[in-house]
């Protein structure tokens, strides 16, 4: 029960505050007078399912592709990278890349396109939110793939696919159709909560709408975020209740979904699928990944590339692809400001830390009925809007007499860390076999020595990469740093986010591209940490 509390209080307390704040009908009535509010919320609704339909279809065609062509480990090996690259670094080079000025219309002028200065398109920030769309689809779904695969790679559950998916080959079925009439059925409602994730992000999004999102009108959330920075609280109010509307969406649309499962309406449709049915199951299939992939892969590397030259980019007019000078000055900066990498590293490491232990333990002593009820409330930080987290966040922090505090921000920034670190570790943590539990006993072994000899030991790989994950997700928080942080505190993110909205090209790169390094690094640490015990045989 103190395990329980612990984590349950403040997401309770949290929940509470926020709605609480949701109970003025001027600010209600104020927001639905507001001229931008009916475009804003078309624009939501738009980018966020667009995007999340989108993810989701391109996950499951990509995860079907790699099981008929066994490419699944060749695809897993790129995903630490992809999920290490924040939301908003990800906004930013996307970007450099698209934008009239960017590197993708440079390599083309003036020889095809005659361009001699950068022409008024409305690549980024455009009035349709297309930009934001593909920035959305880029980075959610590397999140969706590994999620997927945290459920193939699970020994007991892919023995069992492979084997039905075997059978249903003997009975007539290609490959293809095989997975998506066996394999699929199984392993969609097992991302339930990833999808959600998915679409909450996708309808509450604030950093990335900020830099390559529509502007006039905004999005909704980003529309709510400014009102609640506004000083008048009849306004902040009302930035409250545009929360409060997005948390309707996200669960208007969870609901919608849903539905349509239990329909089995699911949008990936086996009956179109684009690979041959010829061979004889996953063991006939030559290995190899789906082309799509490898241009997932190669955007990735461009936008990383576009942030790496961008830091040292100087003097760089239009068409030269590449500038004319170079120079460490914004990296100069960077370390002129090593207090805001210090802060983000301390901030990061603490709460995956903290994270990790409480899921473990959660997962260790809870009965498997409290898990499968409590659940829901441990994954409302996923799911409810960040703009509304925020508010209840800083309403707990005022009432601890935190706000502004490293212990405020430390208790934000967890409380955001925690369910992405049990969704990470769960799959594999309740897949572990439990008769190993039964062969330590039976060798007199008790239950703590079973722990730290055997069952922690083994996964090891696990526990690293969800810490791993844990760490990322910290590094990329921008509203809580802000709301709760009060200001006096700055990372990474929230350098790289402001300084998005000015012209200092080299600037924003340098930040952006350290907010990438620093979760592939932990992703580093942890992929150093997990990997498998080598024995050596010694020979008399």
């Amino acid at each position: 029960m103190a395990l329980l509390a612990v984590v349950l209080a403040p997401l309770l307390a949290v929940a509470v505050l926020a709605g609480q704040s949701l109970g003025d009908p001027a600010a209600w009535a104020a927001l639905w007078r507001a001229p931008q509010t009916p475009s804003a919320l078309a624009l939501t609704l738009w980018t966020g399912l667009a995007s999340t339909a989108l993810a989701w279809w391109i996950s499951a065609w990509l995860l079907a592709q790699a099981f008929v062509r066994q490419g699944l480990l060749h695809m897993t090996r790129a995903l630490p990278a992809m999920l290490a690259t924040p939301h908003a670094a990800l906004a930013i080079g996307l970007v450099f890349l698209v934008a009239p000025s960017g590197w993708l219309l440079r390599a083309v002028s003036p020889w095809l396109t005659g361009f001699e200065f950068p022409p008024p398109w409305p690549t980024t920030q455009d009035p349709w939110g297309l930009g934001l769309i593909v920035a959305l689809v880029l980075k959610e779904v590397p999140f969706l793939l590994w999620t997927a695969a945290s459920q193939l790679q699970r020994e007991d559950v892919r023995r069992r696919w492979l084997a039905e998916h075997s059978l249903a080959q003997t009975l007539g079925y290609g490959p293809s159709r095989a997975w998506w009439r066996v394999v699929w059925p199984q392993l969609a409602p097992r991302l339930w909560w990833p999808l959600m994730a998915v679409l909450a992000y996708g309808l509450t999004v604030v950093d990335m709408a900020m830099v390559i999102g529509p502007a006039s009108p905004p999005t909704l959330a980003v529309l709510a975020w400014q009102w609640l920075q506004d000083a008048d609280l009849a306004v902040n109010a009302q930035g409250a209740a545009a929360g409060g509307l997005l948390a309707l969406l996200v669960l208007v649309g969870g609901l919608g979904w849903w539905g349509l499962s239990r329909l089995g309406l699911r949008l990936p449709d086996g009956r179109r699928g684009s690979l041959p049915c010829t061979s004889n199951g996953p063991s006939g299939s030559r290995p190899g990944t789906p082309w799509a992939w490898r241009a997932l892969v190669l955007t990735y590397a461009a936008i990383l590339l576009a942030l790496a030259v961008g830091s040292v980019a100087g003097v760089w007019p239009f068409p030269r692809l590449l500038p004319e000078a170079w120079t460490l000055q914004a990296w100069r900066s960077v370390w002129a400001s090593a207090g805001t990498v210090t802060d983000t590293l301390l901030l990061a490491a603490t709460s995956s830390l903290l994270s990790l232990l409480w899921c473990v333990a959660w997962l260790e002593l809870a009965p498997r009925h409290w898990d499968n009820t409590l659940r829901p409330l441990l994954y409302l930080p996923l799911v409810l809007p960040g703009v509304l987290w925020v508010v209840g966040l800083y309403g707990l922090v005022l009432r601890l007499h935190w706000e502004g505090q490293w212990t405020g921000l430390l208790l934000a920034h967890t409380t955001l860390v925690l369910p992405y670190v049990l969704l990470a570790l769960s799959p594999a943590y309740l897949g572990f076999d439990p008769r190993y539990r039964g062969l330590a006993a039976s060798l007199g072994h008790g239950r703590w020595h079973f722990l730290w000899r055997v069952k922690w030991p083994l996964l090891r790989r696990a526990l690293a990469a969800s810490a791993a994950v844990g760490f990322a997700v910290s590094v990329a928080q921008y509203l809580p740093t802000l709301y709760v942080g009060a200001g006096r505190w700055n990372t990474v993110t929230t350098e790289a986010v402001t300084l998005a909205a000015g012209a200092q090209r080299s600037l924003t790169g340098a930040y952006a591209w350290l907010q990438f390094v620093l979760p592939v690094l932990g992703f580093a640490l942890a992929a150093w940490v997990g990997r498998p015990r080598r024995f050596t045989v010694s020979h008399p």
